[in-house]
């Protein structure tokens, strides 16, 4: 009868390698304290050296994409307070026009306009 494979979940690799690269504890020390073979460490631990220029990499891009993202967001900000003071002055031009032709500029009643 065979055992079954074991699956060792990501963060408990990433936990064995970080306690690898701190080297307070030999390889064989944490292979036997957590019941993995010695083999199979060095296995994630070179997996872990070789992937880690990739993340650094990674982590440049991404640098650059939030640089862009940003920058379109002050864009449009920009954008939308020129908006917003463009139609505060066109609001405030079409209240002075009301009241000099006689239009009460303040409702009675929410959403309605009174002449007076």
């Amino acid at each position: 009868m065979t055992t079954p494979r074991k699956k060792y979940s990501p963060a408990f690799k990433a936990q064995l390698v970080q306690e690898l690269l701190k080297e307070e504890q030999t390889l064989t020390q944490i292979a036997s304290k957590h019941g993995v073979h010695p083999s199979q460490l060095r296995r994630w631990r070179q997996a872990a050296l070789t992937a880690m220029p990739v993340n650094f990499a990674d982590e440049v891009q991404f640098q650059k994409q939030l640089a862009a993202i940003n920058e379109q967001y002050d864009r449009e900000k920009e954008k939308l307070y020129a908006e917003i003071g463009k139609l505060t002055t066109q609001l405030s031009w079409l209240k002075k026009k009301a009241e000099s032709v006689g239009i009460a500029t303040e409702p009675d009643e929410p959403g309605r306009t009174r002449r007076k």
